[in-house]
């Protein structure tokens, strides 16, 4: 190992209770060993996962948040306490994760208040009190989404919280110390409070502009913070005074406004919930009260960029004002956010960091640990910070969440891994009887299948036109802040190289009938951007790998056709990185308007349009395309205007392009079958692309179940 890692492995304490190893993964959602939004049970799965991230040396495991109220009522066991079978399974799994030498913490909350991602039908019966009060014995949304206070929805600004009562909260608060009794009965050796953190509910308490109460938990101070207060004093009173108690705390809000966060490097915003100040003023109040450890980041749903970082914001994001807030503390103190494992080891060795919480990376790569203990940190694969399958709620102007319900109740997964908690859907297993596929395309799908292929004890062999590997995301990884991205072709560059697959560069294959002696031909050629001739003068327009890929001059003023993610990215990296100045021209009302894009990411986009006065026309279309700039109108309103540019991308959409098109592998004559991968069948991201790879490659090896509702055999 090298000796840059090595206070990462040096024990510390939380309390009375000692960690082999200063390294944390902390709660995500999905990976609750009692479910998520789902009634509460022992989840086997999120089990297999944790289990499986001790035994690989991660030294504290923080299981995904559990509201201490069942979201989804039982008729006589709403309370998570309640469910003594759950807890008796829990005492079984404890022995066995011991045996790891890893600590685990259960994380408890109060709940979501505003914060609550509602969908649609969520939305109706919040508005509804009749229907509320009908479904309520099942689902009480308008219990879900109570707040201090009666305030507006992070996902449906015209939903209002309502305010709890003050037995609702002593209810709660007993209910947080009997269960903190029954976990440690089953071996559990701490607990972390959601609490004063990203805007949750007790969060919600404490900040003046979220809490307008009267009551005693309202006002001054003392009273805002009474809640989190009580609740740790309930523990420490009914699971004993030297039972671990963290807290998940953000030490400062980075919030602007309702829905308004700050960029990374903006500084002259009046905070609108908790400023330094009052953070050093809490911690220590906080402490006093009875937290033994403070797990730390910054930001709230408003803001919710500085919580779950994506890949525009910097490494470490977090790290300068969590090391700040530990002057004001004795308590240990651990960092999370886009933390760099050497960056926090060098922190560590210095005393101003206690330990580092890594999250999502323990779903992309779970040996990651033994990887930096054997000196093959290189062998990392990379989180990109992508949220396309660990955290992909997503919304635009005037809807709520738009993830699909099946996404909200299965958090936890990995766009780079489909294995992750689904390692019974997903797996590796020896073929019976190797065959010799084709793959056409060296993208990211056609990468992933030969490397599945080749696990499984297939023979894959790579055809690829051109002469480097990558396709379309060697353009997407291209911008100056996706260095993760470029890692992660790296990544897969190797890995095809050291899997020893047969690979044929500049080979282009446009008829299959070329392609004998295969026993399966895998066809991922990809997409190429959408054309709108109907635009006079369309032919002007440069496409995303001219400007990012191949770096053609685009002059000063560059006007962007379209408004999603992959605009926003490229317009935000001029600006930003070239100095340059962007325009954007959108059909529908707001940026990125699409599902399945997780807040984290789009909110920083439409923020930093904002912040950088980038000239944004929605519900708005290009009706001609000059040499001195374009004719836009609105479409509402049918206004017609010029805006003057020096160039025009094309960023309206791709479009499937199988080999010969959809049908040509029809004519192929043989016993073979044919299947599409990635975005020559439908145009998505990676997810999409990795997770059909494998339902391919899986569907080849004959393992996996219901794949015909997948999977496009063309044949």
């Amino acid at each position: 190992m090298n000796e840059k890692y090595n206070a990462l492995f040096t024990p510390w304490k939380i309390g009375n209770v000692e960690m082999k190893n200063r390294i944390v993964q902390c709660s995500m959602g999905g990976t609750s060993l009692f479910g998520w939004m789902e009634p509460n049970h022992f989840d086997k799965e999120a089990a297999y996962f944790l289990l499986n991230r001790a035994q690989d040396g991660v030294g504290l495991i923080l299981p995904g948040m559990q509201c201490i109220r069942d979201p989804l009522g039982i008729p006589g066991r709403k309370w998570l306490y309640q469910n003594d079978q759950m807890f008796k399974q829990l005492k079984e799994y404890m022995v066995e994760f011991h045996k790891t030498g890893a600590k685990l913490f259960i994380q408890l909350a109060a709940g979501m208040g505003r914060s609550m991602a509602i969908n649609g039908w969520m939305t109706m019966l919040a508005k509804n009190n009749f229907l509320n009060k009908i479904v309520s014995p099942i689902v009480d949304v308008q219990y879900i989404c109570a707040s201090a206070s009666e305030v507006p929805n992070r996902w449906k600004e015209d939903v209002m919280s309502r305010p709890l009562t003050v037995k609702e909260i002593q209810d709660m608060v007993h209910a947080f110390g009997k269960t903190a009794k029954k976990l440690r009965a089953a071996g559990v050796d701490g607990v972390e409070i959601h609490a004063v953190h990203e805007g949750y509910l007790l969060d919600q308490f404490t900040m003046a502009n979220w809490n307008h109460r009267t009551d005693q938990y309202g006002g001054s101070f003392e009273n805002r913070f009474r809640f989190p207060v009580e609740v740790v004093q309930s523990i420490k009173r009914q699971a004993g005074a030297d039972f671990p108690v963290s807290l998940r705390y953000s030490v400062v809000s980075k919030t602007k406004a309702w829905g308004k966060g700050a960029m990374p490097y903006e500084t002259d915003f009046e905070e609108f919930g908790r400023d330094m100040a009052e953070s050093e003023k809490a911690i220590k109040y906080l402490g006093d009260a009875g937290y033994d450890m403070f797990n730390c980041d910054n930001g709230t749903y408003d803001a919710w960029y500085w919580a779950h970082p994506p890949q525009y914001m910097p490494d470490n994001c977090n790290l300068k004002y969590v090391e700040h807030i530990k002057n004001f503390t004795n308590a240990p103190v651990v960092c999370a956010g886009r933390m760099d494992p050497v960056k926090a080891a060098e922190e560590i060795a210095a005393g101003r960091l206690d330990a580092v919480a890594i999250a999502r990376q323990n779903l992309v790569d779970h040996e990651w640990v033994h990887k930096i203990k054997e000196g093959r940190q290189d062998e990392i694969k990379p989180c990109i910070r992508c949220h396309n399958g660990c955290f992909n709620f997503a919304k635009y102007k005037g809807t709520p969440n738009l993830q699909n319900t099946m996404d909200s109740l299965h958090l936890g997964r990995c766009a780079l891994n489909p294995t992750t908690m689904q390692h019974k859907r997903y797996y590796i297993a020896p073929t019976k009887k190797a065959k010799r596929v084709a793959i056409i395309g060296g993208g990211i799908g056609g990468m992933e299948c030969a490397l599945v292929l080749k696990q499984q004890g297939n023979i894959p062999v790579l055809f690829e036109k051109t002469n480097e590997l990558g396709g379309l995301f060697l353009t997407a990884s291209a911008m100056t802040f996706k260095e993760n991205d470029k890692e992660l072709i790296t990544w897969y560059k190797r890995e095809i190289e050291k899997a020893g697959i047969e690979v044929h560069m500049n080979t282009e294959v446009n008829d299959l009938n070329t392609l004998r002696g295969f026993d399966d031909i895998i066809v991922a050629t990809g997409s190429t951007p959408r054309m709108m001739p109907q635009i006079k003068g369309f032919e002007k327009t440069l496409t995303f790998t001219d400007v990012l890929k191949d770096k053609k001059d685009v002059g000063d003023k560059v006007l962007f056709i379209g408004g999603g993610q992959s605009s926003c990215e490229a317009a935000y990296d001029l600006l930003l990185n070239f100095g340059k100045h962007p325009i954007i021209v959108e059909y529908a009302g707001d940026l990125i308007a699409a599902q399945a894009t997780c807040l984290a990411n789009t909110s920083f986009l439409r923020d930093a349009m904002e912040y950088h006065k980038v000239p944004v026309y929605l519900h708005s279309t290009v009706t001609e395309i000059t040499d001195k700039g374009c004719t836009v109108k609105n479409v509402q309103t049918g206004e017609t205007f010029f805006v003057e540019c020096d160039s025009v991308v094309n960023g309206i959409g791709f479009v499937p392009t199988p080999v010969g098109g959809k049908t040509a592998s029809k004519k192929v004559k043989g016993k073979e079958t044919i299947y599409r991968v990635g975005d020559c069948v439908a145009i998505g991201n990676l997810r999409t692309v990795i997770w059909r790879a494998w339902d391919v490659c899986m569907a080849i090896n004959g393992n996996n179940q219901g794949i015909e509702k997948i999977v496009d055999m063309i044949i």
